[in-house]
């Protein structure tokens, strides 16, 4: 068992106020993942990639976005973004809301497959 503690101090505008889950070296996942707060009263930058995402929101309210659409986003809920679609979380709340991300493509799967086969 290898456990990662979130590091809320390190958290910052350089980064995004996120933690990356890779590099991490005892793991080879065919995916990669970030945690994040979204501070109150601000938002994540709009964006739209090729990988496909999840967001699991873990405490807190806040706003999903994509493609004109605005949706509650509160702890518990995932939200599916297939490739291409612009999406954005908007807290204007007064509290801090906190969700993980994980993003997948096929490079990512071939990676991990061959790394797994290296080890096995």
């Amino acid at each position: 068992m290898d456990i990662r503690q979130f590091d809320r101090a390190g958290l910052n505008a350089e980064n995004s106020w996120s933690q990356r889950l890779l590099p991490w070296p005892t793991l080879n996942a065919p995916f990669e993942g970030a945690q994040s707060v979204i501070r109150a009263g601000s938002s994540s930058p709009r964006h739209a990639h090729h990988e496909y995402e999840i967001f699991v929101a873990v405490k807190g309210e806040a706003w999903i976005e994509s493609r004109g659409e605005r949706l509650p986003f509160v702890a518990g809920d995932i939200v599916h973004f297939p490739p291409g679609h612009e999406h954005q979380v908007i807290n204007d709340t007064d509290t801090d809301f906190e969700m993980f991300s994980i993003w997948w493509d096929t490079d990512m799967s071939r990676a991990f497959r061959a790394r797994h086969e290296s080890e096995a």
